[in-house]
């Protein structure tokens, strides 16, 4: 007696009491309802059904009378389908609401799908503004062709202003051979000659000879 009220504990719920059901698997026993309803709901079932009521009442009419299990007003057939459409509801609406239980769970995956779907399309449009942003900062291919145009241009310039320098440089060298003077070496047009570099600038005179430099 005391091992038993010490078993018995307030923090616990007690066990209940009564007539104990048996347990079955919910599940197979869903899929089992599925079955016959999607039995029950084609074509085929409609025929056979339609072929066994046919038969009954053939027997039951045309039958010698000590063969005949249900005759007229067929009180059986009619209890046989009352059995069969108080049981063929409920395992309809079974199926119905697994099905529904499908659907929502389908739905929610799509809902997520598609909030992860919107997610990653505002990251990527984020990502594709982003990229615009810096490809406006950097240079791009007409940018460099004109660039370059323009480069070569100016070199096209600087060459066609050198070339022109070297022509008076050559027609002043030959004017100076023509008057008996020396020619520059390629020497600016502007630019004398320093005693640094051991050259002074020459003056022409009557008879081609140049000046002597200045001693002390």
């Amino acid at each position: 007696m005391a091992e038993q009220r010490r078993t018995e504990r307030l923090d616990q719920p007690r066990e209940p009491r009564g007539v104990k059901l048996p347990r079955f698997d919910a599940e197979a026993f869903g899929r089992w309802s599925e079955g016959i309803a999607r039995g029950m709901g084609t074509a085929n079932f409609i025929v056979v059904m339609t072929v066994v009521i046919t038969i009954w009442f053939v027997w039951n009419t045309l039958a010698p009378a000590n063969l005949r299990f249900d005759p007229y007003t067929f009180t059986f057939l009619t209890l046989v389908l009352s059995l069969q459409a108080s049981y063929a509801a409920p395992l309809i609406l079974l199926a119905q609401n697994r099905q529904a239980d499908r659907d929502r769970v389908a739905l929610e995956e799509d809902r997520r799908r598609a909030t992860a779907q919107k997610a990653d399309t505002e990251y990527l449009a984020r990502e594709i503004a982003a990229l615009r942003i810096a490809l406006g900062e950097v240079a791009t291919r007409d940018f460099l062709r004109s660039e370059l145009a323009r480069l070569a241009e100016e070199l096209d310039e600087m060459g066609q202003r050198r070339q022109r320098l070297e022509r008076r440089q050559q027609e002043k060298d030959s004017r100076q051979e023509r008057r008996g003077q020396r020619p520059t070496d390629g020497v600016g047009l502007d630019e004398p000659r320093d005693d640094l570099d051991g050259d002074l600038t020459r003056e022409a005179r009557p008879d081609g000879t140049a000046p002597r430099r200045s001693e002390g």
